[in-house]
């Protein structure tokens, strides 16, 4: 099943949203500086996970969750969480 996830760097605190079929090897790659878009920037803990029943239902999302809508949606979500 895909994936939407938002990470939060340890270094930072800044947020990465992503997409995947395999999260746990995403996580891996990101926390292994394998993935040049979160290279260098500390290691990132999973905050948030959405599973989708597709890959284009999770891909809209990813682009949602990347706008100012999507990012202040997101903001609610996380507040919620804690």
């Amino acid at each position: 099943m895909p994936f939407v996830y938002v990470l939060r760097s340890s270094l930072t605190g800044r947020l990465y949203t992503g997409a995947t079929t395999d999260l746990n090897r995403r996580l891996s790659q990101h926390n292994s500086d394998l993935s040049r878009s979160t290279k260098n920037r500390g290691s990132w803990v999973l905050v948030h996970m959405e599973e989708l029943t597709s890959l284009a239902d999770t891909v809209r999302r990813e682009r949602f969750l990347k706008t100012g809508r999507g990012r202040d949606d997101l903001r609610r979500i996380l507040n919620a969480a804690n």
